[in-house]
């Protein structure tokens, strides 16, 4: 991957994460098993410390039943609908 990427720059613009750390992250769930429930709570909890980002239990956990469960949408737009504020 390319880190001069205008689209990383973008990411972390949005995150407040620094392109290292995403990179960092990316790499180490390269072969990540996604169907365990503690590889993904512990996924979830770095993503949230290092975005200095606090996440609910009860996001938490419907983020891990959707992830190990394969329901993860197809693209951010989704995800962001489906985890955003409820109205």
């Amino acid at each position: 991957m390319n880190s001069n990427n205008p689209f990383f720059d973008n990411i972390e613009k949005k995150t407040q994460m620094k392109k290292e750390d995403i990179f960092a992250i990316a790499n180490s769930v390269s072969n990540a098993d996604f169907s365990n429930p503690e590889v993904v709570r512990k996924l979830i909890a770095r993503i949230g410390k290092t975005a200095g980002v606090a996440v609910p239990k009860e996001k938490e956990e419907a983020l891990i039943k959707a992830i190990t469960s394969g329901n993860v949408p197809g693209n951010i737009s989704s995800l962001s609908k489906m985890f955003g504020p409820k109205k």
